[in-house]
């Protein structure tokens, strides 16, 4: 029975209640009227009375039971106002969706390069003569971190830093950016055999800029590794890029010509 339902039960005991002594009152009165019939009028009146006792008691019963009912009512609401707060917390650091690793640089690299493509990629092939071999990769550096930002992070920023931008905005530009990052690790780390002639450029170019102080055995992607779906270089870009910046989830700088992104553990 919910609390509705107990009130109307219990305001329908008091109506009675009131009922009973008003017909005892007429009873009273008649009694004094008629001296002759006041043995039946008084027996009446005892059977009033034992009912409007009756009645009392349930009314004392129903007070007891909703008396005892208010602390139990009080402890459920404070359980479920914590239970509201967790799930509130829990649902800032979830993303409006999961993250996709881009893949397409790995799976370009995945193609075994055949003789002949190799004879054109470093020009005449003379076989006493090997390229230079890659710089070695300390192993073990494992995926991106992904550190998406809380509701009270995006609410401490000032309006004109924060502008229209979302909390489900923000944390899907930050799985942007870790597929950029996870892109750069796979190519360090991919076998010469494995590169083409276009990967392995960009894979010299990385591993010269990971073994830079700062981002050696960091996380990082370049400005040019930009390419959405989410993150872009335009206006909502650049306002990600600040907010992100201040709230330490990356720093910035400038290596060999490129603006180089390296992802932070925030504090």
């Amino acid at each position: 029975m919910d609390v509705k339902q107990a009130s109307l039960s219990l305001d329908s005991i008091v109506s009675s209640f009131n009922a009973r002594i008003a017909e005892l009152q007429d009873l009273v009165v008649a009694r004094n009227m008629y001296p002759a019939s006041s043995v039946t009028d008084l027996s009446a009146v005892d059977a009033t009375l034992k009912a409007l006792e009756l009645q009392l008691q349930q009314i004392k019963d129903r007070l007891r039971e909703e008396t005892l009912a208010i602390p139990k009512a009080k402890k459920l609401i404070q359980a479920s106002l914590q239970q509201q707060k967790k799930l509130q917390n829990m649902s800032a650091y979830v993303p409006s969706y999961l993250p996709q690793p881009e893949r397409e640089e790995v799976a370009e690299c995945s193609v075994i390069d055949e003789p002949s493509r190799q004879d054109h990629s470093f020009g005449i092939h003379d076989p006493k003569e090997e390229p230079l071999p890659l710089p070695k990769e300390k192993k073990g550096r494992g995926s991106p971190p992904v550190w998406y930002i809380t509701a009270d992070e995006l609410d401490s920023l000032s309006s004109y830093m924060r502008g229209r931008l979302t909390l489900d905005k923000i944390n899907a530009a930050i799985n942007d950016m870790a597929a950029y990052a996870e892109a750069n690790s796979q190519l360090m780390t991919a076998p010469r055999k494995k590169l083409t002639e276009s990967t392995l450029e960009k894979a010299l170019e990385i591993r010269d800029i990971g073994a830079t102080e700062g981002v050696k055995g960091k996380h990082f992607f370049l400005e040019t590794d930009v390419k959405g779906p989410t993150l872009k270089l335009d206006n909502t870009g650049k306002a990600i890029f600040t907010v992100l910046r201040h709230l330490g989830r990356l720093s910035e700088s400038r290596i060999k010509n490129h603006r180089v992104f390296v992802l932070l553990r925030p504090h």
